[in-house]
């Protein structure tokens, strides 16, 4: 990873942006295979290259990144849950993370719910959205979106702020466009339904600009951060 590479992502990210009309995106680096090491490199460029900035990692399985979140005990960093989570890693999910972007199954908001610490702020919690009806994507249906955003409100101990989905990878630009669109429609529904709600994670490191452009407010990087992955 270089700080080169940090700061071309966060100048596409302002530039995308900018030519939206909306407010700075949120990066997610996704440390997925990186280490501890690595990912505190990166989150001291970051801090140099935006001070006062919270760096916020993403990771992808619950066991890896335990051992990440200890190492990295008390660097400020906020740590996102962005994998599929299995219902019997709920619970050491609940106390490890700040946010879980994959919550996409009532069984799932009840075990956060149940888990999270008295003494954490409530979790923030995505409905992830299986926007392209992939078999081999997790992701719950656009139209269960509202039972359980209904769901996720009603419980203390979690805070729902909004939507994530994983796009199929089209090579076509326009069939891209039409899933952030759809998405973008998804959360400007449930936003009126919630007016807590203020996240839409959507874009990794090859679209990230496009989504932004049809409303992404957290984009998902990682390999235009560390390169590909080995």
């Amino acid at each position: 990873m270089s700080s080169g590479r940090l700061e071309r992502v966060l100048r596409d990210i302002e530039n995308a942006s900018r030519d939206a009309g909306r407010p700075c995106a949120r990066l997610v680096a996704v440390g997925k295979t990186r280490d501890a090491a690595e990912l505190a490199a990166l989150a001291a460029d970051w801090a140099r290259a935006k001070p006062g900035v919270v760096p916020a990692f993403g990771e992808n399985y619950v066991q890896e990144a335990a051992a990440k979140i200890a190492a990295l005990e008390g660097a400020g960093i906020e740590w996102h849950l962005i994998g599929h989570l299995q219902s019997n890693k709920a619970t050491q999910a609940a106390a490890l993370f700040d946010w879980v972007q994959s919550v996409d199954r009532l069984k799932l908001v009840d075990a956060l719910a149940a888990a999270r610490p008295a003494d954490r702020a409530p979790l923030s919690v995505l409905v992830q959205v299986n926007i392209d009806d992939e078999d081999s994507k997790h992701g719950c249906a656009p139209g269960d979106v509202p039972a359980l955003a209904d769901a996720i409100a009603a419980r203390p101990r979690l805070a729902l702020r909004g939507l994530m989905a994983i796009p199929a990878p089209r090579p076509d630009a326009g069939a891209r466009r039409a899933a952030f669109v759809a998405m973008r429609g998804l959360f400007d529904t449930l936003a009126a339904r919630h007016p807590g709600v203020d996240t839409l994670s959507m874009g990794m490191s090859a679209d990230f600009a496009e989504a932004i452009a049809e409303g992404a407010t957290m984009v998902r990087v990682g390999t235009a951060l560390f390169g590909a992955r080995t």
